[in-house]
Parts: structure tokens; C-alpha cells; sequence
């Protein structure tokens, strides 16, 4: 019970300023408040980018439920996690430009694992908008794929404010975001890494965080190696 009425606490308090946003600039609209075509347009894109962030995190409620409760069940299959991460990086090519970030990805040319590869898909692809949505610095994203014996380990580091220590083991939590400030700025749901978490135990996977002052943050999660990986 106290589980639940959290939950619908945390749900609330991510809605509310959503919701008085898209409140307020809809009162603006019908009393006239933006007289001129530039200030309507404003009003009609705040309105819209709000209702996409709510959206947005009821999708991702919504596929987490599915994934807790065991109503997405895993589908395991033989796949290469190198062409996976290449077209990962390939696809946010546009906004990684638009930040001007500096990528280096680092790997052998396939190395085949096993796991659902759409639900790994979904956890790279989170790990880099993370490292993208907190780049700083010298904007360096620094992706690796490496094989140690049957185990194959994935990392995405990113240059920036290292998360403190007090909050390492929190953010993997549901609702939880170290910067608030930054994390709304960028429409961020404080959902993505249980998704994340969720996604990874499924699969028995080992992943966590390491991050340092001065440097930055790195993701990493390792998936059991296919014994004819280099075939």
C-alpha cells in the first residue's frame, strides 16, 4: 500500500507542473492575452511541448508496468551488439551534431551476444540520450564494446558533472533525478534508467554507474557472450 500511494504521489507531483502550464497559456489563448501572431505561436508551442512530455512519460509508465508485472516477455536471440550500437549512434547522428558532441566508439567489427535485442536497444539507445542530455565540458562521448572470456561489456562515458556519490544508487529508482532543473529542461521523465534497470534484470544482467569529478560518467551493462561470437 505504501508502495502504491508513493507511486501515485510521484505520478502527481510530474503531472502538476505539466498540467498548470498547458492550464494557464490555454487561459492566456481565450482571454486574448497574446495579441500578436509571434505570441499565440509561443503559447500554442509551450501548450504542445508540455502535452509531449506527459505523453511521453505515460509511455514510459506504461511500458515499465508491462515490463515489472512480466506482461513483455523477453525474447531471446542470437545478435550482434556492435551493428546494434552503430545504428544507435547512427540515428541520433543529428542531434549529437546539434550539441556538437565528440563520439568515439571503440570495438571489435562484430561481437555477438544474447538477449532481446529490441529491449538492449531500448537500454543503449537511453544510455547515450543520457549522455547527450548531460554533455558538458569537453562534449566527449566515449563508446566501448569489449569481451572478456563469455561476458561482453557495453560502456557510454560522457565528459560533464560527475553524479554525486549520495545519489549513485538512487537513480536507477523510479521518479529520481539528480538535477531537476537540467532533467525538466530537457523533457526527461526520471523514468528511463528503471526502464533501464528493469530491461537489464530480465536478462541477469550485471550493469551500473562509475563517476568521477574532473571527468565524467560511464554507463555499463554486460550480456553473456554467443560461443561462436566471431563467426
Amino acid at each position: 500500500f505504501r508502495t502504491c500511494k508513493e507511486f501515485l504521489n510521484n505520478v502527481s507531483h510530474e503531472l502538476k507542473t505539466p498540467i498548470a502550464l498547458i492550464s494557464g497559456y490555454a487561459e492566456g489563448l481565450k482571454d486574448n492575452i497574446a495579441e500578436d501572431k509571434e505570441s499565440r505561436d509561443f503559447y500554442c508551442d509551450v501548450i504542445i511541448d508540455e502535452s509531449n512530455k506527459m505523453n511521453n512519460m505515460v509511455q514510459k509508465l506504461l511500458s515499465l508496468n508491462r515490463l515489472e508485472f512480466g506482461n513483455d516477455p523477453t525474447v531471446m536471440e542470437r545478435f550482434d551488439i556492435v551493428s546494434l550500437v552503430r545504428g544507435v549512434v547512427q540515428g541520433m547522428k543529428l542531434l549529437l551534431d546539434e550539441k556538437g558532441a565528440e563520439v568515439t566508439f571503440s570495438s571489435e567489427d562484430c561481437i555477438y551476444v544474447w538477449g532481446d535485442e529490441f529491449k538492449i536497444e531500448e537500454v543503449v539507445t537511453n544510455f547515450m540520450s543520457n549522455a547527450l542530455n548531460h554533455l558538458d565540458y569537453e562534449k566527449k562521448i566515449d563508446i566501448r564494446i569489449r569481451r572478456v572470456d563469455n561476458l561482453v561489456r557495453t560502456s557510454v562515458f560522457n565528459t560533464g558533472d560527475p553524479i554525486p556519490e549520495s545519489d549513485i544508487d538512487k537513480i536507477w529508482d523510479k521518479f529520481y533525478k539528480v538535477d531537476k532543473a537540467r532533467t525538466r529542461e530537457y523533457g526527461g521523465s526520471g523514468i528511463g534508467l528503471s526502464i533501464v534497470k528493469a530491461i537489464l534484470k530480465m536478462h541477469g544482467c550485471n550493469y551500473g554507474v562509475n563517476s568521477k569529478l574532473g571527468e565524467g560518467s560511464t554507463f555499463w551493462f554486460e550480456m553473456t557472450a554467443d560461443s561462436n561470437t566471431n563467426e
